[in-house]
């Protein structure tokens, strides 16, 4: 059973930063694609950054230029760096994987932004 592991969460101020983490039970390489989702209290899940196996990234327009998504194999970890913050951020992040037409999250962890 593929698990996937987030960290990086917390409590920041609007303009301020924060990395999380997404530590997976394989090698990432063997998933078609990763990526962040985000879902805000009251809202739908909404795609937030993926990266596919070929390293092609993709970005929801709300965070383009402020949030960059990448990995590294030998960890087995994916990371978005979130830059910028703002309230609208404010959100449960979650890890997705996807491999052979299955679907696997993480747990989440949560992203405050707040003064």
């Amino acid at each position: 059973q593929v698990q996937l592991v987030e960290s990086g969460g917390g409590l920041v101020q609007p303009g301020g930063s924060l990395r999380l983490s997404c530590v997976a039970s394989e090698n990432i390489f063997n998933f078609n694609i990763m990526g962040w989702y985000r879902q805000a209290p009251g809202k739908q899940r909404e795609l937030v950054a993926t990266i596919n196996v070929g390293g092609v990234t993709n970005y929801a327009d709300s965070v383009k230029g402020r949030f960059l998504i990448y990995r590294n194999g030998a960890e087995k970890a994916v990371w978005l760096q979130m830059n910028s913050l703002s309230p609208e951020d404010t959100a449960g992040y979650y890890c997705d994987a996807q491999i052979l037409g299955r679907e696997y999250w993480g747990q989440g962890t949560q992203v405050t932004v707040s003064s």
